[in-house]
């Protein structure tokens, strides 16, 4: 079981948000949610969460700015961002990358390998 690891979770689909967060709820993590980038950013201003699940198609300002946001963020740089997509298009991964994404994580989601994701993310 998690130690009370917290994980944000930015994403604006409601049926992937849900999945996500029952997968995580279900291992004992504490989970904090975000639709869109106003409220990930109110989350990052009270909150230094373990890892950040960031959906890359957001409404308004796009997953890739969220990122060098935190990243550029000296309170929350080492914070490990996960890139959530669905590779619609060629070059994502490497876009996500190149924002300072520490990885990517496709979707739809392997629950299994999933997990094994998140927690070689939080051990660091």
């Amino acid at each position: 079981m998690a130690k009370e690891k917290t994980i944000l979770i930015v994403e604006d689909n409601e049926l992937n948000m849900e999945l996500v967060r029952d997968i995580l709820s279900a291992q004992g993590y504490h989970i904090l949610e975000a639709g869109s980038a106003e409220q990930c950013r109110m989350h990052l201003e009270k909150n230094v969460p373990d890892l950040v699940l960031m959906d890359i198609q957001l409404p308004r300002v796009d997953g890739y700015t969220l990122i060098r946001e935190i990243k550029a963020d000296t309170r929350l740089q080492h914070v490990p961002v996960y890139a959530l997509t669905a590779f619609a298009m060629a070059g994502d991964k490497e876009k996500a990358l190149d924002a300072g994404c520490d990885d990517v994580i496709t979707k739809p989601i392997d629950t299994k390998g999933f997990l094994k994701t998140v927690a070689h993310a939080l051990a660091g």
